[in-house]
């Protein structure tokens, strides 16, 4: 048996950045990850590029059913530090747009950066790790199943450990660990084949914490049926759209794909769509629709609808329209109803999505642990003391472009300096 002062559970962007920062205090620190690496997610994120963080960030672009809770935790920790420490170790990196900020060459020097910095603190990182069972101690002993708050029991009821006592012990399948500070940094169900599990939601709730339904986000939108054969044949073509769901609309490419559609602005509204609710996309975003048709009708009196549209659209793209929703004529035979009929269409086109792909595509997970047993400040529960919940375990979840490691990097921040 072993005994640190802190195990992180999860060698990911959040656990890293919790264990560095721990280890950063003088703790002794463990990290434990069950797959080969650490760091998985962040290589493949970005295209391999690695959006690490977000200069935009602020409060309002992250998704929470307590939407308060990572104002303090964002406040405290900056896009400005991270590309502190970033810059500190020579990596060359580049805004790619909206504040997205991108390494230049590959994601694997952050991945290096965060275990230089953990090496650096004295953390101990232990991969191909898998943990086997997780309980409380109390006056020395494991806490049985009866002894656990019930999910719905009032805050606070889990006695603490004997000053100096470790108050938790994680069976491991390489060893047994005793700790005092146990942080739960095992992400969510996104991207399976990278080892996403829903290990951290089972011992959150073993621990008697709420977790919140959870879904897929970020994610590819699917079609069935009709509206997926008018568009099977467009796979590949792209274009500049504002897609709405409900209040909510995002400015930027789609991708038309073989089983619906993808894209930033499509992944971006995926966070508010619910299957069987409307998606509308505004096919000229920026432009005036009526104006513009009105405008190249009186140029342009005898050029077809679908040659016309096809100099505002994606030519197949704009084909597929006229075949599907519109009737290819002269402009000069729109009467201005018409004309105002077929702006309307291209300005709310309504699009219908059967659902989404699912959390094998997904580059987030919805919800997660209940926030309103967490402190917002230290990540630390309000029922067990010691134990800490950051990054996508938590019910919190940034847009698309950087800002979902961003909270990786201000929640593990906020525990790396408490736990």
């Amino acid at each position: 048996m072993e005994r640190v002062e802190v195990c992180v559970i999860g060698g990911g962007a959040a656990g890293l950045m919790t264990a560095l920062n721990a280890g950063q205090r003088g703790r002794r620190v463990r990290v434990i990850e069950h797959a080969n690496r650490c760091g998985k997610k962040i290589l493949m994120s970005g295209g391999g590029r690695c959006n690490f963080t977000n200069t935009g960030t602020r409060p309002d672009h992250f998704l929470s059913a307590n939407p308060h809770f990572c104002k303090s935790a964002l406040a405290r920790y900056t896009p400005a530090h991270f590309i502190a420490m970033v810059e500190r170790h020579g990596i060359a990196y580049h805004e790619k747009e909206l504040g997205q900020l991108f390494c230049d060459d590959s994601s694997k020097p952050i991945v290096a950066m965060l275990l230089a910095e953990c090496e650096q603190a004295g953390v101990e990182v232990r991969t191909s790790c898998s943990v086997e069972s997780v309980a409380a101690l109390a006056t020395g002993a494991a806490t049985t199943q009866a002894d656990r708050p019930a999910p719905d029991a009032g805050l606070g009821q889990m006695p603490d450990a004997p000053a100096g006592a470790p108050r938790f012990r994680v069976a491991s399948s390489q060893g047994v660990i005793e700790c005092d500070s146990l942080v739960v940094a095992t992400g969510g169900l996104s991207i399976p084949s990278l080892g996403a599990t829903g290990f951290g939601y089972a011992l959150a709730r073993q621990f008697g914490h709420a977790v919140l339904p959870t879904r897929a986000g970020l994610v590819p939108l699917t079609q069935t049926g009709k509206p997926a054969e008018q568009m099977a044949e467009l796979a590949g073509v792209a274009l500049p759209i504002t897609a709405r769901a409900g209040k909510t609309a995002f400015t930027n490419a789609m991708l038309i794909t073989h089983r619906g559609i993808s894209g930033p602005a499509i992944l971006q509204i995926s966070n508010y769509w619910q299957p069987g609710e409307p998606l509308e996309l505004d096919l000229l975003p920026g432009q005036d629709a009526l104006a513009t048709l009105s405008a190249l009708r009186q140029s342009r009196p005898d050029a077809q609808l679908r040659t016309v549209l096809a100099e505002l659209l994606p030519k197949r793209f704009a084909e597929r329209l006229c075949e599907t929703a519109f009737e290819s004529r002269p402009m000069r035979q729109y009467e201005p109803k018409a004309l105002a009929a077929i702006a309307a269409q291209l300005a709310r086109f309504a699009l219908v999505c059967s659902g989404t792909e699912g959390y094998r595509t997904a580059e987030v997970t919805l919800g997660g642990v209940d926030t309103r047993e967490v402190s917002s400040s230290t990540m630390e529960s309000r029922r067990v003391p010691g134990l800490y919940f950051v990054g996508e375990v938590l019910d919190v979840t940034g847009w698309l472009g950087g800002y979902n490691f961003q909270w990786a990097w201000a929640s593990g921040f906020a525990a790396g300096q408490h736990a």
